[in-house]
């Protein structure tokens, strides 16, 4: 049998969850700055009974003492609340569901004084930005929104595409780093994020991670990092871009770190984390809409809506991976007992893979790419042993509708 070529550095045999629809070539989130489209990546692992880590910690939940874990988080907020009219805890986010519920429970059920802050998204739909608005105005929040450069911004978007075909390589990074940083500015010595990212069978495992033992929220040496698949010398020479116009998207160094007595937490360890019902909270008390339409490429309406740029991304991980938005969304459902398996599959063969042509050409537009340019982009990104080309259509080898 042929050996087909494996991009990503992805597993070559392609495994699905049997309980939920996710497959091994998920890949972990990760921070690394020294990134390439052919870097070695972690991948979701699956068991020899077929379930995937992300299902056993959903199944792990089920066993938790949350009365238990909540007193735990009734510890760690007295220990940093402040009563001096100061800010005792940061919420980063965009007004989405997610932030706009961690920034209310945090305010309002537990007293705490938050401070929320926001990196904007790269085009905002107008829908996104009233939810960004409601947050500040119908929840209650003060709030710092950074904008970032707007040309660098766009150039590196552009580089993401081109080099990584991952359109939010640099957006995630900035958004990742900015939280320390302002914490650490201000003197905030809590950060808290929603869910932990091991509920998506990310290695991330601990519910508090310290800022001193991860490498990705400091730097030493600049010529180890890259953006957009380019480093920091070939931006500066290259492409005229100054150091300056870069610090927004890099973390904290590393003599600013070793100061730093900052906490990050997941809030989602101490209270039990629902989509769903987050979802419906936020509405509640924050005044959240959801998408007045489908989201292209899956059948929700809630998740991921405040960026054009964001079904695009989802695009771009089918292309890499196989996996689009609606195996991210039915995955997470199965989960959560909102669907069964079955009708999982049924969503993914429907939808997953759908082109979202709806903001496309204002995209292309906004990065100065033409849309022929993107399509040759992605027919390259197609790892081989994903995918093949019949009759000029591309399908995968191995979809989850057609595997046992």
């Amino acid at each position: 049998m042929e050996k087909l070529e494996t991009k990503y550095g992805l597993p070559t045999d392609i495994t699905y969850c049997v309980k939920c629809v996710m497959s091994n070539q998920r890949p972990a989130s990760t921070q690394e700055f020294k990134h390439t489209a052919q870097s070695k990546k972690v991948t979701l692992h699956i068991d020899s009974e077929g379930v995937c880590d992300a299902c056993k910690v959903a199944e792990e939940k089920e066993k938790i003492d949350w009365k238990n874990r909540e007193e735990q988080l009734l510890k760690l907020l007295d220990k940093h609340r402040k009563n001096d009219g100061s800010y005792d805890c940061l919420v980063p986010g965009s007004g989405g569901k997610d932030s706009a519920y961690q920034a209310h429970v945090l305010k309002y059920k537990y007293g705490m004084n938050p401070l929320t802050v926001t990196w904007p998204p790269i085009l905002y739909t107008q829908y996104g930005y009233q939810n960004f608005k409601n947050w500040i105005d119908v929840g209650g929040f003060d709030n710092i929104s950074f904008n970032r450069n707007g040309a660098v911004m766009k150039l590196l978007t552009r580089l993401s595409i081109e080099n990584l075909l991952h359109p939010f390589q640099t957006f995630i990074l900035g958004q990742k780093n900015l939280a320390p940083k302002i914490a650490a500015k201000y003197g905030i010595p809590l950060i808290f994020y929603g869910e932990n990212e091991v509920e998506y069978g990310n290695p991330i495992a601990d519910n508090a991670v310290s800022l001193r033992d991860k490498s990705y929220f400091s730097f030493k040496h600049l010529d180890e990092i890259y953006l957009g698949g380019v480093s920091i010398k070939e931006l500066k020479e290259k492409y005229q871009v100054r150091l300056s116009d870069l610090m927004s998207f890099l973390p904290l160094n590393a003599d600013e770190l070793e100061k730093s007595k900052i906490e990050v937490h997941y809030l989602g360890y101490y209270l039990k984390w629902t989509p769903q019902e987050v979802y419906y909270y936020a509405v509640d008390n924050t005044g959240f809409k959801a998408r007045p339409f489908r989201t292209q490429g899956t059948y929700s309406k809630y998740n991921s809506i405040d960026d054009k740029i964001d079904d695009l991304h989802y695009y771009t991980t089918y292309v890499k991976f196989g996996i689009g938005r609606a195996t991210y969304d039915a995955s997470q459902e199965i989960r959560n007992k909102h669907l069964t398996r079955e009708e999982g599959v049924a969503l993914v063969k429907k939808f997953d893979g759908e082109f979202p042509d709806k903001y496309f050409n204002e995209i292309m537009d906004y990065i100065e790419m033409k849309p022929e340019h993107f399509h040759e982009l992605c027919d390259k990104g197609r790892s081989p042993h994903l995918w093949k080309n019949e009759g000029g259509t591309w399908k995968l080898r191995k979809p989850i509708w057609e595997s046992p």
